[in-house]
């Protein structure tokens, strides 16, 4: 199995990224997918999470009304739309899959390396 995660990179502090998950190797439909960061010195935390179907999400309270979640069960990706970005919106984002739990905890089945997001005030 692969995550592939995309799109981070540095912004100035109010500005978007679009970051991309292509998996590979599963039957992408039936997992559940994750998006989660990790800070420097912090522990990894949940950002956001979406259905097998993609008719549920889940925000972390931090990102709600900024980030938004997306799946193409055809093309296998996972986005997240990030926006409004703050300096404290930097980290490495990773993706992640998970078979059966909803909600999602940090025990996922599948993770990906990651992509940094730096924001700058």
């Amino acid at each position: 199995v692969q995550l592939q995660a995309s799109g981070g990179g540095s912004v100035q502090a109010g500005g978007s990224l679009r970051l991309s998950c292509a998996a590979s190797g599963l039957i992408f439909m039936y997992y559940h997918m994750g998006w989660f960061r990790q800070a420097p010195g912090k522990e990894r935390e949940f950002v956001a999470a979406i259905s097998q179907s993609g008719g549920s999400t889940l925000y972390a309270d931090s990102v709600k009304g900024r980030f938004t979640i997306s799946r193409n069960n055809a093309k296998n990706t996972v986005n997240l739309q990030v926006s409004s970005l703050k300096p404290e919106d930097t980290a490495v984002y990773y993706c992640a899959a998970e078979r059966n739990t909803w909600p999602l905890t940090r025990e996922m089945d599948y993770w990906g390396k990651g992509t940094l997001v730096t924001v700058s005030s």
